[in-house]
């Protein structure tokens, strides 16, 4: 069991490895899907959309890759995540790596929002990834074999962009999350990355969902096309995932702009890091002398 001051072992290639794909049907999911199944990945793929879902599948065989399954759900469903996480584990037991990507995208201002709007991106965003941490981690932890946990924030989760609120609730959550899990599965030989993109051209730009405000308005077809001139591909963004997995890379960017904002907000993370870790073990200390 690792203790303070052994970082998990990073997995320095996929080959053969179990990996967990949320929102593999389209977009960053999509392309970190066919990319770790090219290095050899057996990739177990989720997403809501059945049709697309499938054809990533089939195109990830046709190019020789392996998928173990693939199922269209709700992550937002605790009782569809633990279903899928039962017949996933009894044929095929605990994951190697698992990855949460899937996500929704809502803007708009306080007074322009509804309550549904605040749910439906909480349910998604944040409570989704909870569920298949809640179903897939713990089984990897009793394996004993180590592997890696992804969570895909956002720019939006380190800082508070306009109109975001309810998108940053979720991201800024799952960033939390992270950041606990960051330490403790340290222990356990599990890594974590958090991903936090910039910009990214995939199909969420399209179906962004901006409250009180005309997408189809000259102004917002000029801020769309200068979102797209700056935005990433998703197959840079799932280069950088992979990257960070093998490098056991905590905070993972994709673009340089991210990287720069967020190193003039935190300057002294070394002190940070020490005393979590150290505050880590001595809760762990308890747990251990608990009769």
């Amino acid at each position: 069991m690792p203790c303070f001051g052994s970082p998990p072992v990073p997995i320095r290639d996929l080959k053969d490895k179990k990996c967990l794909i949320t929102g593999a049907a389209s977009g960053i999911g999509r392309a970190t899907a066919i990319a770790a199944a090219a290095e050899g990945a057996a990739v177990f793929l989720t997403d809501i959309n059945a049709e697309s879902l499938d054809k990533v599948a089939d195109d990830i065989r046709r190019r020789g890759g392996s998928v173990g399954a693939a199922r269209a759900f709700d992550i937002a469903d605790i009782d569809a995540v633990r279903r899928f996480a039962e017949e996933i584990h009894a044929e095929h037991g605990a994951m190697d790596v698992v990855m949460n990507i899937a996500g929704i995208s809502t803007w708009g201002t306080v007074d322009a929002l509804e309550h549904r709007h605040w749910r439906k991106v909480i349910e998604i965003n944040l409570m989704g990834p909870i569920h298949v941490i809640e179903c897939f981690v713990p089984p990897m932890m009793t394996s004993g074999r180590g592997g890696h946990l992804v969570n895909v924030s956002s720019a939006a989760g380190l800082f508070g962009l306009p109109w975001h609120a309810p998108y940053s609730a979720s991201k800024f959550g799952l960033r939390g999350v992270s950041e606990v899990l960051r330490f403790d599965l340290e222990r356990h030989g599990i890594g974590v990355s958090l991903v936090c993109p910039g910009g990214v051209d995939t199909p969420l730009v399209n179906t962004l969902e901006i409250v009180g405000a005309d997408r189809e308005t000259p102004r917002a077809k000029k801020w769309q096309a200068r979102f797209r001139s700056h935005a990433v591909s998703p197959e840079h963004v799932a280069r950088a995932i992979l990257d960070g997995i093998k490098r056991n890379r905590y905070l993972v960017f994709t673009s340089v702009d991210i990287r720069i904002g967020y190193w003039f907000q935190c300057k002294f993370a070394f002190a940070y890091e020490l005393v979590m870790r150290r505050l880590n073990d001595e809760i762990h200390r308890l747990k251990s002398s608990a009769p």
